[in-house]
């Protein structure tokens, strides 16, 4: 799936869960609906979109999006990790 369409869909997630009044619970809201409803390629491709500083700034993922998935990195960081064992 192209970067553009993951950023979308990940800044929708964040649009949602940004409504909430308490920011730790919404910025977990994020990483847990990611991990959840995501499968692995698709979290692998979003997280080698954020460590490219040229690509993120082409297409760039909502801040409150980003905080909440450099706040949880084991949302990505499990699924690099799969990937480099499998």
């Amino acid at each position: 799936m192209p970067a553009d369409n993951l950023v979308r869909m990940a800044n929708r997630i964040g649009q949602f869960f940004d409504a909430m009044p308490d920011r730790a619970e919404a910025l977990e809201g994020v990483a847990q609906h990611i991990q959840k409803f995501w499968e692995p390629r698709m979290r692998r491709a979003l997280q080698a979109h954020i460590d490219d500083p040229a690509a993120l700034a082409a297409v760039p993922l909502d801040p409150f999006v980003l905080e909440a998935l450099r706040a949880h990195p084991q949302v990505l960081a499990a699924t690099a990790a799969a990937a480099a064992a499998g």
